[in-house]
């Protein structure tokens, strides 16, 4: 709909970052901070990829540098091929930034908004499409209300608008369904899936929504401390846990763990209901049902339950001890 010629003739990533490094400077009491070391990341063109990292981990501070708001201390950031320092223009142009603040002027209505917008970043008037994003959207209803009288979920959809109004191929959403109702999330996700999908634009994604990055990022990269830990495909990398559980309902009450299953990683949860973690590569799942037939027991159900994208976050960022100071 959009920039499908556009992406589909772009280069192979459509970031490239190399031996980014970002250090805030002493200011009165405060210390020099680190808040970028020596990454080094590819996000390839047409893909939907997931940022993800603990507070403080560097992610606002690369959102800000792509942005062009954030100076780089070194290293380089090119986007859809263009240097961000030697021709900032040009990579401006072929990002739309998604901020997680709702700046938006409440005295404006979206369609003044986007008509703005899009004078800011030079777009001839008989190609502007205000009125095909707005409808895009879902804010064709609201394209001549004040911003001010919009609901969160309205100012957020507002923003996405925004910066689609030069028709740029890279789309950064940061934080982008912060304060978002479950249906409007929904609504949301299903609009920047189509322009991933169909018009090819490459999305990068922030979220403290794990689930989220896990149904809908082809490829993630995990940062730590102002540096990369973990970037994958979403597949292999939730196969990097070895780690798994099964569940097992009980038929009958039980007061302890039999002492024929305490070699294994087991918990009673409740009378009737044993949970056992255990790593596929040392145990095998037919191993424990064995064991628990073998104990006497009966059960009435079985489930085994994959790891999740979460289980692989806090394993690694908690096992990353860094000295990175982080602003």
């Amino acid at each position: 709909m959009f920039v499908t010629s556009l992406t589909q003739s772009g280069p192979e990533n459509a970031v490239e970052i190399r031996n980014l490094s970002k250090t805030y400077k002493a200011q009165g009491r405060r210390p020099e901070m680190k808040a970028l070391s020596d990454l080094t990341l590819d996000i390839p063109r047409g893909s939907f990829f997931g940022l993800l990292g603990p507070n403080g981990a560097g992610k606002s501070t690369l959102i800000n540098i792509l942005a062009g708001l954030v100076l780089k201390t070194s290293g380089s950031v090119n986007i859809w091929g263009h240097d961000i320092s030697t021709d900032t223009r040009a990579a401006k142009r072929a990002i739309g930034i998604v901020p997680q603040e709702l700046n938006i002027d409440p005295y404006f209505t979206p369609s003044e908004a986007l008509e703005v917008q899009a004078g800011l970043y030079g777009v001839p008037k008989n190609q502007r499409r205000t009125e095909e994003i707005l409808h895009a959207v879902g804010l064709s209803d609201k394209s001549h209300a004040y911003a001010r009288t919009l609901s969160g979920g309205m100012r957020r959809r507002l923003l996405v608008a925004k910066a689609l109004v030069h028709t740029p191929p890279v789309l950064v959403l940061d934080e982008p369904t912060a304060g978002v109702d479950v249906e409007l999330r929904r609504q949301l996700w299903a609009y920047v899936r189509k322009l991933n999908k169909e018009d090819g634009v490459t999305v990068l994604l922030t979220t403290h929504y794990l689930e989220e990055a896990e149904q809908l990022c082809d490829r993630i990269a995990i940062i730590n401390g102002g540096q990369l830990i973990a970037c994958d495909t979403t597949k292999h990398l939730m196969g990097k846990l070895d780690s798994k559980r099964v569940t097992v309902m009980l038929t009958e009450d039980l007061a302890d763990v039999p002492d024929s299953l305490k070699g294994f990683n087991v918990a009673l949860i409740d009378s009737r209901e044993l949970q056992f973690t255990y790593q596929p590569s040392l145990v095998r799942s037919s191993d424990i049902i064995t064991a628990v037939q073998s104990a006497g027991l009966k059960f009435a159900e079985l489930s085994t339950q994959e790891p999740e994208l979460e289980d692989i976050f806090v394993q690694l960022t908690t096992k990353t001890q860094d000295p990175v100071v982080r602003p």
